[in-house]
């Protein structure tokens, strides 16, 4: 009897082998690759309803709309990744948006008699260090006193907005394109010019979504955050520095989340402290519709960008074919529903293989 033994060479098995794994099939390759479907299917969709869908000038623009919720969602991902969750992104993207227009208004210094009006730069470094600084408490909070994430970025989210409220007397910040007697315009640079044809915006969400990536891919802070995402104690045995990581990854949500309000307010050219409302709920369905887990250790960039596209561009849609704005929310509930069932089924059927 003669023993024959194929050996397969390494990376046969075809694209859908080294994209899915060799032993996917149809439901999986559907459930892996949900948030690209989702988003052809809705452009197509869309592109039969309404002619003016699917032109190059409206993709730009709705990717422009896209770069805010992008962006917030970038940062969710990271704290998703770590087995957390950061409900204060919204009101840290109203809190920082009013400090940009606090600064651009200028800020009075009353026992010298004179106004400062820092320049463009300035304010955007004290932005991110604000919101660094909100992440910071959450992170410390969360790692060292043991507050439960959901509980300490509740109490975040309406500290955050009362500052801003209170900063603003519940009024808006108008007119922060700035003067140029006083040297600080600028500001709304980031939210109306192009580079290419491309706005600034949406190439901050990329710059911002790069960064993110080999952050994930090629630093060994990005393999801590997966192994202490997936078990908080077997890292903790293994030698990774857990609560540093917990605090930056609430650090960099801040970050993200402040990026996000110098966009916006730089595209109103106004700051308003109720800016931001419920945005945090977008950026956990943009997380989710991309595949990451809600238990932590799984997820990525790439699926989180597909994710605030898929939301993005059908809030567009339905806006582009007249339906109600009110039906937004109740779709964007449906789609967090959906894509957590989604994920159960995802990953539960790869528990019970392993």
């Amino acid at each position: 009897m003669t023993d024959v033994t194929t050996t397969k060479k390494p990376g046969s098995g075809g694209l859908r082998a080294q994209l899915f794994g060799k032993d996917a099939n149809l439901v999986q390759i559907l459930l892996e690759g949900r948030a690209f479907f989702a988003l052809i299917a809705i452009i197509l969709i869309f592109s039969v309803l309404s002619p003016n869908y699917a032109t190059v000038s409206n993709f730009l623009i709705m990717a422009n709309h896209v770069a805010i919720f992008g962006l917030l969602s970038i940062g969710m991902m990271l704290v998703i990744l770590n087995g957390g969750i950061d409900l204060s992104v919204g009101s840290v993207l109203g809190l920082t948006g009013v400090f940009a227009g606090f600064l651009m208004q200028g800020v009075e210094l009353e026992s010298a008699g004179v106004i400062l009006y820092p320049p463009v730069w300035a304010v955007v470094v004290l932005t991110l260090a604000l919101g660094a600084f909100v992440g910071a408490i959450n992170g410390i909070l969360i790692a060292f006193f043991r507050v439960p994430a959901f509980v300490a970025t509740l109490g975040s989210l309406y500290v955050a907005r009362g500052v801003a409220l209170l900063m603003t007397n519940g009024l808006t910040f108008n007119n922060l394109s700035g003067t140029p007697e006083f040297g600080n315009t600028g500001f709304n640079w980031l939210g109306f010019n192009r580079i290419g044809g491309v706005p600034i915006g949406v190439i901050v969400l990329a710059g911002v979504a790069i960064a993110a990536g080999l952050l994930l891919a090629r630093t060994a802070f990005g393999r801590w955050l997966y192994a202490s995402g997936g078990n908080e104690r077997a890292a903790e045995l293994s030698g990774v520095p857990v609560k540093k990581v917990q605090i930056t990854v609430y650090v960099l949500s801040g970050v993200c989340a402040a990026i996000a309000g110098l966009v916006l307010s730089s595209q109103l050219t106004s700051a308003g402290p109720t800016a931001g409302t419920t945005y945090e709920l977008t950026a956990i369905a943009a997380v989710v519709v991309g595949g990451a887990s809600l238990m932590g250790g799984r997820g990525k960039v790439s699926g989180t960008l597909l994710g605030a596209f898929v939301i993005g561009f059908l809030s567009d849609g339905l806006v582009i074919i007249g339906v109600s704005s009110y039906w937004q929310t109740v779709f964007t509930g449906a789609v967090i529903v959906l894509a957590v069932m989604l994920n159960s089924i995802q990953y539960g059927s790869k528990g019970r293989k392993a």
